[in-house]
């Protein structure tokens, strides 16, 4: 759905022309999650018929009544009809850091059943807009195969200039990035800690995945980052790629300060 965005519209419903508190906003890889990272996500995974187990872990004294015990920890695992993919909510349950942001959903997936070890790992902090994980999701819900490769990195460079972004001009073959060089995609080693289907991933360091990162101000710190172990496939990687860096324009009620004054803005009627 294409709608006319102003830059001009305020946000605000209390100032003249009363503009509702509800916006269409644009570019999407700025918008952020709207408040609503885990909601977004998980209506997706429950439309697909995943199984939602909620882990709780806490602190109870002698005696203490039940509303008073001290939660210390919980996640929330979406588990696949046939088990082979799985999504955690683990923002609740003390996550790394990528980038200098918290892990909001960490999403993984094996070859068969027999192994409890995964084959590959994809994590997503906050404000990363919602559909683009659900649209992972989706592409990963809808393959036989969830740990089988297919196809090149190139197939996510397409996903990406097939709307307007712009290919690494010292790695064309490898990392591209928005037209106003704010949201980058990257081919290349992977941060510590990404877990893959290799035993050693932890502690080898020439593994390569697919990163991404939108950093509104140079040196500012990033709005949000995403990590794909080399793994990942990277059709599944570009269904990720393809979404966040389309043109549509996505509804928020809620816009990252570090970004609010970039995006254009038409009131939702």
């Amino acid at each position: 759905m294409e709608v006319p965005l102003s830059p001009d519209i305020p946000l605000d419903p209390s100032t003249p022309g009363r503009v509702p508190a509800i916006c269409w906003v644009g570019p999407r890889h700025l918008a952020g999650d709207d408040g609503r990272l885990y909601d977004t996500v998980a209506d997706t995974l429950t439309a697909m018929g995943w199984t939602s187990l909620t882990m709780v872990r806490g602190l109870r004294e002698p005696q203490e009544a039940p509303e008073d015990r001290q939660v210390v920890r919980s996640t929330v695992l979406h588990l696949s009809p046939d088990t082979l993919r799985w999504a955690q909510w683990v923002l609740a349950d003390e996550p790394f850091l990528l980038g200098d942001l918290p892990i909001a959903w960490h999403v993984s997936a094996h070859a068969d059943t027999s192994s409890p070890l995964a084959q590959w790992s994809a994590y997503f902090t906050p404000d990363i807009p919602g559909e683009a994980i659900a649209d992972f999701l989706v592409a990963l819900d809808a393959r036989r195969h969830p740990a089988t490769p297919f196809g090149g990195t190139e197939l996510v460079l397409e996903a990406v200039t097939g709307h307007g972004w712009l290919l690494d001009i010292d790695q064309p073959h490898t990392g591209a990035m928005d037209a106003t060089f704010t949201t980058h995609l990257s081919y290349g080693t992977v941060p510590p800690l990404i877990q893959d289907g290799d035993p050693q991933a932890l502690t080898r360091d020439e593994l390569d995945g697919w990163q991404a990162w939108a950093e509104p101000v140079l040196g500012g710190g990033c709005l949000w980052a995403a990590s794909f172990s080399s793994g990942v496939p990277h059709d599944l990687v570009a269904a990720f790629a393809r979404s966040v860096s389309t043109t549509a324009p996505v509804l928020r009620r809620v816009l990252p300060e570090s970004t609010r004054d970039r995006l254009l803005r038409a009131p939702a009627i």
